[in-house]
């Protein structure tokens, strides 16, 4: 069994196996077109100026750059009166970049692999993962400097190749089954799960070489490494979603920057492997639903004629938070005696079709009545009319609610643009453009505001994702996934703030904060994700 200890270090390395998947792209393509070189070279470096010599797109430049800022590798410093962004390179990153080019192997073997089908498991893969792990494995033992900081930078990057070389096989094989309590509580042989045994036991042989396996006789059994990285795969899922765009960085940063939109409108997402996306946002979700059971548990314990008359997701993913709320309101509150009565009426609204899917399959295997509906964020009252006109349903009468998905609506220039001064010190971008600051903030008021109406009674009960600034991300890696969450983020045009600055924007919308349903995780200064119900 793991000790605290053991377990907290295995946790960092999985928060650098992620920092890993997005910082190997990242860093390989700013070095390969010489910006690295050149930010060594001057000193010191503004990002209007990167932009112009690299002919790049300086939205997702400024997201790049960001992104190796939080790895302690530069240092960003805001310039709101020119609006622009200088980066610096700090003593760690100058030893970073003098050894960017370790990252080439994994970052061609993740172009490689998109040529293959993104579930199964195929020969070729195999064997080109088998190739780039030994070569990292001989690499580790050369390039590694015996002492100082070197050495600490150095082994930085080597734990970043082994996040984006194997986080990807993780999220498949957790997706697959491999993480079933049948395989992870007894012995088990490669052909018990794959019909090619030859091949997939040489792909468990390097996780047996990680210490995730022990192996005897032809059999593997889990370690307890292996078993707190397999109980926490879904953790890989988010970051991991967003390799189709990280595959694509160097004409994201240097070329087309539509490169992966839609070939049609309503089309398939190019972008993001979607049912990757809500597997891992589901397994991650979980560790916050019972920070809001408290909510629902006052509100359905109500009189009924103060009750809800049920619930709206908007952005319901796979439904796992509709499926959690129905519970708890069937189980723990005096609603779910009198539902015969008083049914409730759950509303799953997704943009994503993958997504409508996944969630009608969901509830229907859980027993659960709900109407799953197209919908946009963005268009409240659009959905409102909806309600209305199909089901007679008064989008004011329902509790709302959120999951990390206001910060994921479509980019909408704010109508009083280039007004405010902004206190946040993200990256924002849209399709390549470099959005201001204060830009995304006022948009955010915006788009709050627009549903102020409709929260007035129940409230909005919202789930959301955050920034921290870059120094403090750098100053505890391995203590938060932040870095792979702005990067894949913000390569994908979405916009997280600090959660302080949330806040104060919501407040300017007319969304008064209920301070005792408000949490944050971690409770620190490193927090990432709050739950509030706001109230317009």
């Amino acid at each position: 069994m793991l000790t605290n200890d053991e377990k907290r270090a295995l946790r960092g390395t999985l928060f650098r196996h992620l920092d890993g998947v997005v910082t190997a792209p990242t860093a390989h393509a700013l070095g390969e077109k010489g910006v690295l070189s050149a930010l060594i070279d001057s000193g010191t470096a503004a990002l209007s100026d990167l932009e112009s010599r690299f002919d790049a797109n300086g939205g997702y430049l400024n997201v790049a750059l960001r992104t190796l800022a939080s790895q302690g590798w530069l240092q960003q410093e805001i310039d709101p009166a020119r609006d622009d962004v200088r980066y610096t390179p700090t003593d760690d990153g100058r030893v970073a970049f003098a050894h960017v080019g370790l990252y080439r192997d994994v970052v061609e073997f993740l172009r490689f692999t998109g040529g293959f089908h993104p579930r199964k498991f195929e020969v070729e893969p195999f064997r080109r993962m088998e190739e780039v792990y030994r070569r990292y494995s001989e690499r580790y033992g050369m390039e590694l400097p015996r002492h100082g900081p070197d050495r600490r930078v150095v082994e930085q990057i080597f734990t970043h190749i082994e996040g984006a070389l194997f986080g990807p096989t993780i999220v498949r094989l957790g997706m697959s089954g491999m993480f079933h309590k049948y395989f992870m509580e007894a012995s088990f042989r490669p052909e018990e799960f794959h019909s090619d045994a030859d091949s997939f036991g040489r792909l468990l042989a390097m996780f047996t070489d990680l210490g995730w396996f022990t192996e005897r006789n032809g059999t593997l059994r889990f370690t307890d490494k292996g078993l707190f990285f397999a109980r926490r795969a879904s953790a890989y899922g988010v970051t991991v979603s967003y390799v189709p765009t990280l595959r694509r960085l160097d004409d994201l940063l240097f070329g087309d920057p539509g490169v992966l939109m839609p070939e049609r409108q309503g089309g398939p997402e190019r972008h993001v492997d979607r049912e990757v996306n809500v597997w891992g946002s589901g397994g991650a979700h979980a560790a916050y639903f019972r920070a809001i059971d408290e909510v629902i548990i006052e509100l359905f314990n109500r009189p009924i004629q103060d009750q809800p008359k049920g619930i709206v997701d908007v952005g319901c993913g796979n439904g796992a938070l509709l499926e959690h709320l129905f519970d708890v309101i069937e189980n723990r509150t005096s609603r779910g005696e009198q539902l015969e009565d008083y049914p409730l009426f759950l509303v799953g609204v997704d943009f994503n079709e993958a997504a409508l899917r996944v969630t009608r399959i969901n509830l229907t295997h859980a027993d659960i009545w709900a109407k799953v509906i197209w919908g946009d964020v963005a268009q409240p009252d659009r959905l409102a009319r909806d309600l209305v006109n199909d089901y007679g349903i008064d989008l004011r009468d329902l509790l709302n609610v959120r999951t990390f998905l206001d910060h994921n609506r479509p980019w909408r220039a704010p109508s009083n643009g280039g007004a405010r001064v902004s206190a946040s010190t993200g990256a924002f971008a849209s399709r390549g453009e470099r959005l201001r600051n204060g830009d995304v903030e006022e948009s955010l008021r915006e788009h709050l505001s627009r549903w102020a109406p409709y929260v007035g009674r129940f409230g909005l009960l919202v789930i959301e994702l955050h920034t921290l600034p870059p120094e403090l991300a750098a100053a505890n890696l391995g203590r938060t996934p932040v870095t792979a969450y702005d990067a894949v983020h913000g390569y994908s045009d979405q916009y997280i703030l600090e959660i302080d600055v949330f806040e104060r924007v919501a407040a300017e919308a007319g969304l008064t904060r209920t301070e005792d349903y408000s949490h944050r995780f971690p409770d620190s200064e490193l927090a990432t994700v709050s739950v509030n119900l706001l109230r317009g």
